[in-house]
């Protein structure tokens, strides 16, 4: 039995495009500086920032990737209400495979920032121990109000075949 079917395999190319409903304020990346327990002063500090070669202060690179800020969907049954794709195969485990990011310029107070995904290619594999899964692989770009590119992402997910009881 092959996880692929034509109609997951209908879903490469896809793509969906999330604009944040505002600018990006000081207090956002005041905020999430602070959860993620980053006090470097280009975050809130302008004078600190125009030292270091920017306009004032900037988000932390990780802000952007935060895609739930711009996504305006309901928090799925485990609470996430970020980008998904939606893929749901029965009889297999979800695994995130991991993210690459690329990081172009920094995210300004003001930016819009506009997330737009796009999945690159689903292919067929198996596991060392011989379970049959399936490698889901997308690409992000984040830009801003005037189209620059702010970061990119490439993402992996890994649906993992269950071993069969027996």
């Amino acid at each position: 039995m092959s996880l692929l079917t034509e109609e997951i395999r209908a879903l490469v190319g896809r793509e969906v495009s999330y604009t944040a409903p505002e600018e990006l304020g000081r207090a956002a990346i005041r905020y999430f500086a602070r959860a993620v327990g980053d006090d470097n002063p280009l975050y809130t500090d302008d004078a600190y920032a125009r030292r270091h070669g920017y306009d004032g202060v900037i988000a932390p690179p990780t802000l952007v990737c935060e895609t739930n800020q711009y996504a305006d969907v309901p928090p799925d049954p485990d609470g996430y209400a970020g980008h998904d794709w939606h893929i749901e195969i029965p009889g297999t485990r979800k695994v995130r495979g991991g993210n690459t990011y690329t990081f172009h310029r920094p995210v300004r107070p003001g930016d819009v920032v506009t997330a737009t995904w796009r999945l690159t290619d689903i292919a067929e594999r198996r596991t060392s121990g011989g379970q049959e899964m399936l490698v889901v692989s997308s690409a992000a770009e984040y830009t801003d109000q005037q189209g620059r590119l702010l970061v990119t992402n490439e993402e992996t997910i890994i649906f993992v075949a269950l071993k069969e009881e027996g």
